[in-house]
């Protein structure tokens, strides 16, 4: 049993001792130098102007609803300036509410479009981490406090995907 106890105990200090490695890795730099990335830009703007074409037409409809009603006011019965004023209600409400939802929805439009490149990203960097025994790889941001610039997997990302940075950068 004692023998038992010391080789269980051997097999944990040994577990416990294998080498870890731990890697850094700058998505966004990574990102920013992406061909594709252009596309995925000029794709969000485009989606922008769509989102703002589409608010200005609420806009057009609101100022005709409104117009009609300063212009047909005196004739129109109070059960009609009711609906009327409802109607106004509502398409102010509608407009509010697209534009609360305006920046949220480019925001899913850009986590839709960037996720095949963070995929392509990641990809690159499990093949890389396994290829030179990574066990850890941290993303590369202002929380970490000490960077050991040999253990940066950025550049060699960059290279995986056959993308060619200038030195100085």
């Amino acid at each position: 049993m004692k023998l038992l106890k010391i080789a269980f105990l051997f097999i944990c200090i040994t577990s416990f001792a294998q080498e870890t490695k731990v890697g850094t890795v700058d998505v966004e730099y990574i990102l920013s130098q992406m061909p594709e990335l252009a596309d995925v830009q000029k794709a969000i703007e485009e989606y922008g102007k769509g989102l703002d074409a589409e608010l200005g037409k609420k806009f057009e409809a609101y100022n005709a609803l409104v117009k009609d009603y300063q212009d047909n006011e005196v004739s129109l019965t109070i059960a009609q300036k009711k609906v009327r004023q409802d109607s106004i209600l509502s398409s102010e409400n509608d407009i509010t509410k697209y534009q609360e939802n305006g920046s949220k929805l480019i925001a899913l439009k850009r986590d839709e479009l960037l996720n095949p490149l963070y995929n392509k990203i990641g990809v690159s960097l499990e093949k890389i981490a396994e290829a030179q025994g990574y066990t850890q790889v941290l993303r590369r941001d202002n929380t970490l406090v000490y960077i050991d610039n040999r253990f940066d997997l950025t550049m060699a990302i960059l290279n995986d995907m056959g993308i060619e940075v200038k030195q100085e950068e």
